[in-house]
């Protein structure tokens, strides 16, 4: 079975000077091999097809056979990496608590530990007759969500 060490540090390497970064490998059992990148301004295929043949230069199918998939991360898939949380700050996204409860508003910034959101919500002011929307700034821990998304909206 082809190292999923092995695969990122191929990966790493053809990153080396470049804007992209590294979201995800996957290695199966039966050396199905995938690799995830992204870009803050998107992925275009001739990087992908790029990368691919710079990982096939590097693996040997002698030794062993695999199945490589070069693709980017999609848009609306959960974030993985805290690249993806940075790229989006000041985007509407969702987030989705361990308590099974979601959010959406937007992402104002993240960092090693925690992320932080932007919510609108319904709060009555003291003295008013009506709830009125106020902006109330949330902040989780990576590990206190399931995950979280950029929104797309049409």
């Amino acid at each position: 079975m082809i190292a999923k060490q092995k695969i990122t540090e191929i990966v790493n390497e053809w990153l080396t000077g470049k804007e992209y970064f590294l979201v995800d490998v996957c290695v199966s059992a039966d050396n199905c091999i995938s690799v995830e990148i992204d870009h803050a301004e998107g992925v275009w295929i001739d990087d992908c097809v790029s990368l691919s043949k710079h990982i096939e230069a590097n693996l040997n199918r002698e030794e062993e056979d695999y199945e490589l998939e070069v693709g980017s991360a999609g848009i609306g898939q959960p974030f993985k990496v805290l690249q993806q949380y940075i790229n989006h700050i000041g985007k509407e996204v969702e987030v989705l608590g361990k308590d099974g409860k979601k959010y959406r508003g937007i992402l104002t910034a993240a960092c090693e530990d925690n992320f932080s959101v932007t919510i609108q919500v319904k709060e009555k002011p003291e003295g008013a007759k009506r709830p009125m929307l106020v902006d109330k700034e949330y902040t989780w821990r990576y590990e206190e969500t399931k995950y979280t998304k950029y929104l797309i909206k049409f």
